[in-house]
């Protein structure tokens, strides 16, 4: 196949990738920004971040796919995924497998997924082959919606979203990226195998966790309010707030088959995901 890249392999997808990859025994090149925090993998590791066009170009230097892992959400985002994706065009990487994520749209209701929404633009202006992967909200991070107190508050109304495990994000990801151009040009939503409201959600949590767990809906401005006390910027609130906002809207209710499709087998349910992770509810016990 060529060396492959892997960015964020550090974190939760691009880990899950990186070890999937070797599990292959496919030869890829880790890029962290930390080198000391790469995992053990037998892979060739660089470092560089997306803001360092240089240092990202060096890195990719004969690498023929790349996985671009989205970067945390910052203020300039895009300017740091451009940076990334320019970066691979000129190091003359051929193929880009992007994490992006549902709905991406420059218009989209939720305000970071009109910064996916900019990078796919950017890789579609290159001459590289991509696919894109976009993810539904993480069931992973279902748990957290809930406060210690037992309430999820939001102003998700009575939307739905078909939450995906990131292990299931990550298997997909990582068949992707090692089946050639079998992928070519195409864009996948990834979801779990259902879409449930927040108030299921809720119920759901509280079941596994042996108490009341209850969703309580907002208004856009009371979940502005609740959530400046906090001391976060404008733009990661609304961040925050906006990816309620999507769920009412139902850009996250389409239940896909991707997972089932590209992996073979059904993805995790929130039920599935909780059952495997009591860990992650912990909190509320």
């Amino acid at each position: 196949m060529g060396l492959i890249g892997v960015t964020g392999a550090t974190g939760g997808i691009g880990g899950r990738v990186a070890s999937r990859l070797a599990e292959r025994g496919l030869r890829q090149r880790l890029v962290v920004r930390d080198a000391s925090r790469a995992p053990d993998l037998g892979a060739e590791v660089a470092v560089a971040e997306y803001r360092d066009g240089g240092a990202m170009r060096s890195a990719l230097d004969g690498v023929q796919t790349l996985l671009l892992v989205s970067g945390s959400e910052s203020a300039d985002r895009v300017a740091e995924h451009v940076s990334a994706v320019d970066a691979a065009a000129a190091a003359g990487v051929s193929r880009v497998v992007y994490l992006s994520f549902m709905g991406a749209a420059a218009d989209a209701v939720f305000t970071f997924a009109r910064d996916h929404a900019a990078t796919e633009e950017r890789i579609r202006a290159t001459d590289m082959d991509f696919t894109f992967l976009r993810s539904c909200m993480y069931a992973d991070y279902v748990p957290r919606f809930a406060a210690a107190d037992g309430v999820i508050r939001g102003p998700a109304g009575q939307g739905r979203a078909a939450f995906v495990a990131r292990d299931d994000i990550g298997e997909v990801a990582a068949a992707v990226v090692a089946s050639g151009d079998a992928h070519s040009g195409m864009t996948y939503d990834m979801t779990g195998p259902n879409a449930l409201s927040l108030a299921e959600a809720a119920a759901l949590l509280g079941e596994v966790a042996g108490r009341e767990v209850v969703f309580v809906d907002e208004t856009l401005e009371e979940a502005r309010s609740s959530r400046r006390p906090s001391g976060r910027p404008d733009w990661e609130i609304e961040g925050w707030v906006t990816s309620y906002a999507a769920i009412a809207a139902g850009d996250l209710e389409p239940v896909s088959d991707t997972v089932e499709r590209v992996t073979g087998r059904p993805p995790r349910s929130l039920r599935d995901f909780l059952r495997e992770h009591p860990e992650s509810y912990r909190h509320l016990v």
